[in-house]
């Protein structure tokens, strides 16, 4: 164990997750340095959020420039980076969305959203969908569903909020429309005997799912859940948080589909790993939201604004980059599919893929060991990601925009090499 490793364990708390001990130095592209001069390829992106690679130039330049001129502000002075990065986040949200504000996490961008949501409507009722993912403050958690370990030792959570199924087709064994009706009627069953609609101010809704497992929500449940809401005067909120900026191959996940949000939740990726978070929703909507209803310190910072600004304005180029890359990524992994009895479905958007792994494709029974194996290949041969779902049996393969089509197919080849090493293994 090196050094840092044990100074790390002695004043850290254990309660913040690590997923190696590699002591790193320097980070610029996919690739992470650690002290021994080794690089790892992160395909962890920072759990989804440096979509642009580490240390992009761009974003470094425009930071450095206003960490010389100011670093904070608390929402006393007015500035340029902060009006700047909400002008062009406006130029690439659902037409909805027309006056934001920032926050500095994404589960706090959550929180704000369903604030506003319940001040609009008069009403409070939330409904989340079973496998969602919304943070784990003492708010978001009581949102959160994709893992009931979140929620352990934190009872009783906030009232009136209640869980719907979300579609999963393949862990079910159930057709897509086969799962889609199955929701769908339980929303039905839950507005006749659980909570009627006119006390439910939004529905809250990862467009894909992340942490629960990188389900994507079928087209027509979308459209479903928004003629639901418009018939009985609810709010729809997307949480983009780890979707956005590029993930799913576009700038959010919303332009995947038909149906859009009354109001987002952003963060992650939006500064490319200076912390900061975004909510917006319709001029009316927030305009009527009092002043001093809610409020941040930090939230807006100028040099994540900045960055955030720099992210926007470089971005859009790499995203016919990223199609590209996301139609050889699924070629290639569904041809693994064929290959390896191990996986049994490669699900997501763009670059944002879940991998499945299992005992055995006919139960679909989750194989945590087997991604536990692929994992530790993976880091052996200098490539890094980790896993997501409830049984964490589900390679998240998230590469950055940056990723070059030589990289991508290293990292998949690497991944087939694992693959192969178990299956032998266990034959």
């Amino acid at each position: 164990m090196s050094d840092l490793i044990k100074r790390h364990d002695d004043v850290i708390a254990p309660v913040i997750a690590f997923d190696t001990t590699v002591h790193a130095v320097s980070a610029e592209g996919i690739w992470v340095t650690d002290v021994e001069g080794r690089r790892f390829a992160d395909f962890a992106c920072g759990i989804g959020v440096t979509n642009l690679g580490h240390n992009h130039p761009a974003v470094v330049e425009v930071a450095k420039s206003q960490l010389e001129r100011f670093i904070h502000s608390g929402a006393t002075w007015r500035y340029d980076s902060i009006v700047d990065a909400a002008e062009k986040l406006r130029a690439i949200t659902p037409p909805r969305l027309e006056k934001f504000a920032f926050a500095n996490s994404g589960a706090e961008a959550v929180e704000a959203a369903v604030k506003l949501a319940k001040y609009s409507t008069g009403r409070q009722g939330v409904i989340v969908f079973r496998g969602s993912f919304h943070g784990r403050t003492m708010g978001s958690v009581a949102y959160t569903t994709s893992n009931a370990k979140y929620r352990d030792g934190y009872h009783p959570l906030l009232p009136s909020v209640f869980v719907a199924p979300f579609p999963h087709p393949y862990r079910w064994g159930m057709t897509e429309d086969e799962a889609i009706d199955h929701c769908l009627d339980e929303i039905r069953l839950m507005f006749k005997h659980v909570v009627t609609p006119k006390n439910v101010a939004c529905f809250l809704i990862e467009p894909v799912q992340g942490e629960g497992g990188y389900y994507p929500a079928p087209q027509r449940f979308m459209n479903a859940i928004r003629e639901m809401a418009d018939e009985h005067g609810i709010l729809v909120i997307f949480d983009e948080v780890q979707t956005g900026f590029g993930r799913t191959a576009e700038w959010f996940a919303a332009d995947h589909y038909e149906a859009k949000p009354d109001i987002m939740s952003m963060g992650k990726a939006i500064a490319n790993g200076l912390p900061l978070s975004a909510y917006g929703g319709p001029r009316e909507m927030i305009d009527n939201w009092p002043v001093g209803a809610h409020g941040t310190t930090f939230g807006g910072n100028p040099v994540a604004t900045a960055a955030a600004a720099a992210v926007m304005d470089t971005m859009g180029e790499l995203l016919p980059h990223a199609r590209d890359l996301s139609k050889r990524a699924f070629d290639r992994l569904d041809d693994l599919k064929a290959k390896h009895p191990t996986i049994g479905d490669v699900r997501g958007l763009g670059l944002m893929i879940g991998i499945e792994l299992v005992a055995d494709r006919d139960t679909r029974t989750p194989d945590s060991r087997a991604l536990e194996a692929v994992q530790r290949h993976a880091m052996e041969n200098q490539l890094m990601f980790i896993p997501c779902g409830p049984d964490k049996n589900i390679i998240r393969f998230i590469p950055a925009l940056v990723t070059t089509t030589e990289e991508l197919d290293w990292a998949i080849d690497v991944i087939d090499e694992g693959l192969t090493r178990w299956e032998q293994d266990e034959s």
